[in-house]
């Protein structure tokens, strides 16, 4: 994609890494809910991964709205993208890359409308990776234990990373991890890829959704140099407090939080279902307690991320 708006000027081109020692630092909202609120149906395997083919203004849309609503980082649509799952609905490998570095492009497209809205501030684009069980769509990147080696898993997340760091975001997304099996085998997979990274759990309680201790999970990450952040998401609001004191005591690194509504996920009826539990008053004691990026995971909207915006600025 192009633009004819003007390149950002240096005042508002600093590294994340940078941003991130300065913060705290927004995060978006949840992309499906975004676009099902735009009238997109993402009823089928590939979830929003699907519109990259058919509707990629629809996620640029989308990311404006979080951008506007006071985000500073736009999460992009790759989450449930994968060669393996385009493969399944007959997307050929080549094409599938297109549409990996594509997930990217879109987020930056959306900053670049953002600055032509007059949003002057630093924004950045994290490149979504999502767990295995994403591609299986059947609920189980809430269970993780896939009986797969973490060299198979190594070797199943390697190339779609190796793309999504050659689209040139400023951080790579390793979220909504459910086991600490794969997130060793994601902290395999990026090296060597000159990207930072952050590294996110899905969580229940003190415990990986898998049931690994989280003492356990977080300290994988503590001697990556690639992870600049580790942290929770998608998990309940109740849980995110416990885990950032572990997460922060544990690794001494910048912690990333983003928790979902407070529903729970049906995967056999594709729905979400309960009660939200997401306040934005939360946010500031999840600051406090030593959280740098704040946001929010699924069911969690643009009203929500400004809420977020102004409690943290």
């Amino acid at each position: 994609m192009t633009s004819d708006t003007p390149e950002v000027p240096d005042a508002l081109t600093r590294p994340f890494a940078e941003a991130l020692a300065a913060g705290p630092v927004v995060l978006d909202g949840g992309m499906s809910n975004q676009l099902e609120s735009a009238g997109h149906d993402l009823s089928d395997g590939l979830w929003s991964a699907r519109l990259l083919a058919e509707r990629p203004e629809a996620i640029t849309e989308a990311h404006l709205a979080y951008y506007e609503a006071g985000a500073d980082v736009a999460i992009t649509s790759s989450y449930q993208a994968t060669f393996e799952g385009f493969a399944k609905r007959g997307i050929e490998r080549e094409r599938a890359a297109e549409l990996l570095a594509l997930s990217v492009e879109l987020a930056r497209e959306a900053t670049r409308q953002a600055r032509a809205k007059g949003v002057r501030r630093p924004l950045y684009v994290a490149a979504s990776v999502g767990p295995y069980g994403a591609m299986l769509a059947d609920g189980s990147e809430y269970r993780g234990r896939y009986g797969l080696s973490v060299a198979e898993l190594e070797a199943f997340h390697r190339p779609r990373l190796e793309v999504l760091a050659a689209a040139g975001p400023d951080v790579l997304a390793l979220e909504t991890i459910p086991d600490s099996d794969e997130a060793q085998a994601l902290l395999g997979a990026i090296r060597g890829l000159g990207v930072p990274a952050w590294l996110s759990y899905s969580v229940a309680g003190d415990r990986t959704r898998a049931g690994q201790p989280l003492e356990e999970a977080f300290a994988l990450a503590a001697d990556a140099d690639e992870v600049i952040a580790v942290g929770v998401n998608c998990c309940v609001p109740e849980d995110v407090d416990h885990a950032i004191e572990t997460a922060a005591r544990v690794t001494g690194k910048p912690v990333v939080v983003y928790p979902n509504s407070g529903e729970s996920w049906n995967a056999g009826a594709r729905r979400w279902e309960g009660r939200s539990s997401f306040t934005s008053d939360e946010v500031m004691g999840w600051r406090e307690s030593g959280a740098r990026l704040i946001g929010g995971c699924c069911r969690v909207g643009p009203e929500a991320i400004s809420g977020i915006a102004g409690a943290v600025r």
